[in-house]
């Protein structure tokens, strides 16, 4: 007798491969036109399904999990990030949390990287300038950016994305140093040549560029507050591919106005997919749609995360990217 297919139900449209396997394997019901679910949508599915594959866009808290089905038993995010999820709910219910770590780190750090290079050499304003046909010729004092090669540096989270940062920031000739829950490894520091502040506030009066890797957890919401923003140096840049609910926005709008900083690149953002009006149209802020990891790599390399996930908790066996709390 065949063994039934575990139900599992997708919110977001993901790649057509990893759409194919998952209708294989499971008994899957797919988002054919990428709508984001609502409140209601969500509390359905987790009252049917048997496994979950939600996105940064599905907002899950215990509320919506106080309403799931007995039979759901695992939440298998489709992403790194699992700050959209109340996962202490879920495990006290018995559901099982897990996310897509690792695939996303060079993506993610080459777009960081990008946003260092583009903001304080003002990339985005040429191109601005040139598609609105405004350029009139060379002159010497004409669009002076900032030199990368010896400025400094710091990264706020050193985990895999924020020392693939490091490792990229290196070869442009930056200083590197970090903030962190506590240091890296002796060997790893060694190799970034990697200066650690145990005092965050130390370090961001010191630094010419600040890239923001850490999570979004109720400890980083607003780590970059205005009074922190305000011990940096006015000719400083902060760059955000991490979480947008780490940077206090209405304060660095308020900075970048006033001329306290030099500008920013931000590739998310604290209420998004809203952006904060006072950062649009600034010439000395970049704005990405959210796109950090978003490669076709990286998406389908997410998928197989999701599917690996999903076979190993239905064979019996605890998924490899299992979500730990305590480790958040």
């Amino acid at each position: 007798m065949p063994t039934r297919k575990l139900k599992i139900v997708v919110t977001r449209k993901l790649p057509a491969a990893v759409e194919l396997r998952m209708k294989e394997l499971f008994d899957a019901r797919l988002n054919e036109d990428d709508h984001p679910f609502t409140q209601e949508e969500l509390a359905e599915a987790m009252q049917t399904a048997d496994v979950l594959v939600p996105t940064v866009t599905d907002h899950i808290d215990g509320r919506l999990l106080a309403r799931a089905g007995d039979q759901l038993r695992l939440i298998a995010q489709f992403g790194a990030g699992v700050d959209n999820i109340d996962v202490q709910s879920a495990i006290q219910r018995g559901i099982t949390v897990t996310n897509t770590p690792g695939v996303l780190t060079d993506d993610t750090a080459d777009v960081a990287m990008s946003l260092i290079l583009a903001v304080p050499r003002r990339l985005h304003e040429g191109a601005q300038i040139m598609d609105g046909g405004g350029f009139d010729g060379w002159t010497p004092t004409w669009m002076l950016g900032r030199r990368l090669a010896g400025k400094r540096l710091g990264i706020i989270g050193m985990g895999r994305i924020g020392q693939a940062v490091a490792r990229r920031a290196r070869s442009f000739g930056l200083q590197i140093h970090y903030h962190n829950r506590k240091p890296v490894g002796a060997r790893i520091e060694e190799q970034l040549e990697a200066t650690y502040w145990d005092s965050l506030d130390q370090m961001l009066a010191r630094m010419d560029i600040v890239s923001i890797n850490c999570p979004h957890t109720p400890a980083t919401f607003h780590l970059m507050n205005a009074r922190r923003i305000e011990l940096m140096k006015p000719e400083a840049f902060i760059v955000n591919t991490a979480r947008g609910e780490v940077i206090d926005e209405a304060a660095l709008a308020r900075a970048i106005k006033a001329g306290k900083l030099a500008g920013a690149g931000l590739d998310v953002f604290e209420r998004e997919p809203a952006v904060n009006e006072e950062l649009i149209g600034l010439p000395n802020v970049l704005l990405l749609p959210h796109m950090g990891s978003a490669t076709i790599e990286g998406r389908t390399e997410m998928g197989e995360k999701v599917i690996i996930n999903i076979k190993t908790f239905a064979d019996g066996h605890r998924p490899p990217d299992r979500v730990i709390p305590a480790i958040l």
